[in-house]
């Protein structure tokens, strides 16, 4: 996809003919497909819309305006249940309005993620909703851009849902909590309950949520006195799997610990689950606290600490000001709060470990 629409309106199927050097009626039947075509030609009409990126879409040339009235939400995953609690809220708020939901995974491929936004600007949606931290490198900042522009020459809305924009001039909306302070809230509950060696445990260096979450657990131990050497972030990555293989490696290794900040609640069910088979019981002899607060973390044996991310809220938040500002200005930012769940999985430190 070439990124020299940006900024055009739509490109119409006459640029498209004049390229390939065909007439329009050809040009026509070779992107329907519904004709015979000789294959060369075809071709030629093909690659010629591709260097145009050329959006066929029936449904903006029947409506005035342009566009259905679709959302379209894409996440990494549909089983996290973080991403599913998203999507519900979208969900939710597009069908308050009367507009339809759709779901893509793209199981963290960026080309799969290309696919499908490209996919639902030929489909016409008003709004594409992408979920969820990411690497933040040089192919996404340059990808973003491509997808807030193209979607905006189409007439619709790009909205980066948990995750920052990577440039503030992109038109996209940006809806997102605050993963540091969340974390600096939750270490400092475990500081105040006298534990000074915390682990983290579910870094992914480079990802926007995780990179903040890891800041403001270091900012919460640096704010109670403690030395940036008493920092020990564990980069197994997220889900249950890699909690439970990050803290039966650490609990072989090492005692020299008394808490563990779970990246998220689905590390913090592996990290449970680790501890169980060691023997050692949460919270006597090792407090646990989690992320995100999803809906089974109340049923975790124990029931556990957590903070609650506005997982829900996002998605609805992210349609409500999308279309109550339509034409807000790019870059524009809404940060949404958290708060700490106070359930049974952190005690006192063990006597003679402080």
């Amino acid at each position: 996809m070439g990124n020299d629409m940006a900024g055009r309106g739509r490109v119409t199927i006459r640029e498209v003919a004049e390229r390939a050097g065909v007439s329009i009626a050809t040009a026509s039947r070779a992107l329907s497909g519904n004709h015979p075509v000789p294959a060369a030609t075809r071709s030629r009409v093909l690659r010629a819309a591709r260097e145009l990126d050329y959006v066929a879409n029936a449904h903006a040339r029947a409506l005035v305006g342009g566009g259905r009235k679709m959302a379209a939400v894409v996440v990494r995953q549909v089983t996290s249940p973080f991403y599913a609690q998203v999507a519900e809220g979208v969900e939710a708020e597009a069908a308050d309005r009367g507009w339809l939901c759709v779901v893509g995974a793209t199981g963290g491929d960026p080309q799969r993620e290309m696919e499908f936004v490209q996919l639902m600007r030929e489909e016409g949606a008003r709004l594409v909703i992408l979920v969820g931290g990411v690497v933040e490198d040089d192919a996404y900042r340059s990808r973003v851009a491509h997808y807030a522009q193209a979607l905006d020459a189409s007439g619709a809305r790009l909205v980066l849902c948990g995750r920052p924009a990577p440039d503030p001039d992109i038109p996209a909306l940006v809806v997102e909590f605050d993963n540091e302070a969340g974390a600096r809230a939750v270490t400092g509950y475990l500081l105040s309950a006298g534990h000074r060696r915390i682990v983290f445990l579910g870094g992914l260096p480079g990802n926007t949520a995780l990179d903040a979450r890891v800041a403001g657990y270091r900012s919460a131990l640096a704010e109670h006195g403690l030395p940036p050497g008493a920092a020990h972030v564990v980069d197994c990555g997220l889900g249950r799997a890699a909690g439970l293989r990050a803290m039966a490696e650490l609990l072989k290794e090492t005692r020299e610990f008394t808490a563990v900040f779970a990246g998220d609640d689905m590390v913090a069910a592996g990290a449970l689950r680790a501890i169980a088979d060691a023997g050692l019981v949460v919270p006597d002899d090792i407090s646990v606290v989690g992320y995100n607060d999803i809906p089974l973390a109340e049923d975790f044996n124990p029931p556990l600490t957590t903070v609650r991310t506005p997982a829900e809220e996002l998605g609805r938040a992210a349609v409500r000001i999308a279309l109550r500002d339509p034409n807000s200005a790019a870059g524009s930012h809404h940060l949404l709060g958290t708060h700490i769940v106070v359930r049974r999985s952190v005690g006192a430190p063990p006597e003679g470990s402080y």
